[in-house]
């Protein structure tokens, strides 16, 4: 029986998670969230962080009903991501490693959310797609690494969202993603957007910067809605994801596909995913918001494999770093 602590703080959201063999103990988690039309600045999210990471770690311990004996590693989010929201959360996981005298593990935020992928929905080997506020990739193992088939050469899909939805000044609650995935319901009439796809890497920059010149001149001539540019956009950077991992589905002789990220909870990208994967036969999983969104259950989940098949970082070792691909880790714990 191996229990583990994870500590996830890459973003905007702070979670502390419990695994136990598998099973999820507790997973609390709390959002920055900033006014319509305002993003997350690294410092201001840093502090959100430092003002309730105890109170979190106390109710990840107490709603497990553990003690900090009980705990046999604590893991932490290495990176990729913010700066300095990473360094309080690995402050503190190194801290709490300390105190109660347990081994600490650094873990790539990429890989907690694939690990967690396959745990909820037991998808054996599937090609995945990682689709967040700071990463695109397609994905798929081979030869102990996560290899990249598949990424965006400049913006992630969820930054070019989220910035969409800050020129039309739609809430940050409680994400904007979610808001836009509401709105694009009401959409009826679809605008032509680029569509760039380069073989297997996607670009989502030129899109953003051409959908925020037109929504201030259709908007302002009513020739659309704010919904019908919420569906274009939707439907335009969801059918480039679908395609690319088709494509690396193609490649890889797959009839898996996990999708994984904040993204991922998106109702219509898993329609869309579905209707290409039923075309193919082959079989669509994701999760829900729970655990799709970063969460401290999915660095628990990786810390959990990583610690059974022999991996422990010493504490000069245990920084963080904002760049940190997915194809850098050796995966021991798969073959």
């Amino acid at each position: 029986m191996t229990i583990v602590i994870g500590f996830e703080g890459s973003a905007n959201k702070i979670g502390i998670g419990i695994i136990k063999d598998g099973e999820v103990l507790s997973n609390p988690r709390r959002t920055y969230i900033t006014p319509p039309g305002q993003g997350f600045l690294p410092g201001e999210t840093a502090k959100h962080h430092r003002s309730v990471i105890l109170t979190v770690l106390q109710e990840a311990l107490d709603e497990a009903g553990l003690k900090a004996a009980d705990i046999d590693c604590v893991a932490y989010t290495k990176g990729p991501g913010m700066g300095a929201p990473l360094v309080t959360v690995a402050i503190v996981a190194r801290t709490v490693a300390q105190l109660w005298g347990k081994p600490l593990l650094g873990v790539n935020h990429c890989i907690g959310h694939i690990e967690m992928g396959r745990l909820i929905t037991n998808a054996q080997n599937p090609t995945v797609l990682y689709v967040s506020g700071g990463n695109t990739q397609v994905i798929a193992y081979s030869e102990r690494r996560y290899r990249i088939f598949g990424e965006t050469i400049d913006i992630a899909v969820g930054n070019c969202l989220d910035r969409f939805a800050r020129v039309i000044k739609i809430s940050n609650d409680p994400s904007p993603g979610y808001n836009i995935e509401q709105m694009a319901k009401k959409g009826n009439k679809y605008i032509e957007l680029p569509y760039t796809v380069k073989g297997m890497d996607v670009s989502f920059s030129g899109i953003l910067s051409y959908i925020e010149d037109a929504a201030h001149k259709m908007l302002s001539t009513d020739q659309c809605t704010p919904e019908d540019l919420c569906f274009s956009l939707q439907e335009t950077v969801f059918a480039m994801l679908v395609e690319i991992t088709e494509r690396a589905m193609a490649h890889c002789g797959s009839q898996e596909v996990l999708i994984v990220g904040g993204v991922g909870c998106n109702l219509r990208l898993q329609e869309m995913m579905g209707v290409m994967c039923k075309e193919r036969g082959a079989r669509l999983f994701a999760t829900d918001e729970s655990f799709c969104i970063d969460n401290g259950a999915m660095i628990a989940q990786a810390g959990w494999e990583m610690f059974r098949s022999g991996h422990v970082t010493e504490l000069p070792d245990s920084w963080i770093t904002q760049r940190y691909r997915t194809d850098e880790v050796e995966v021991t714990w798969r073959d």
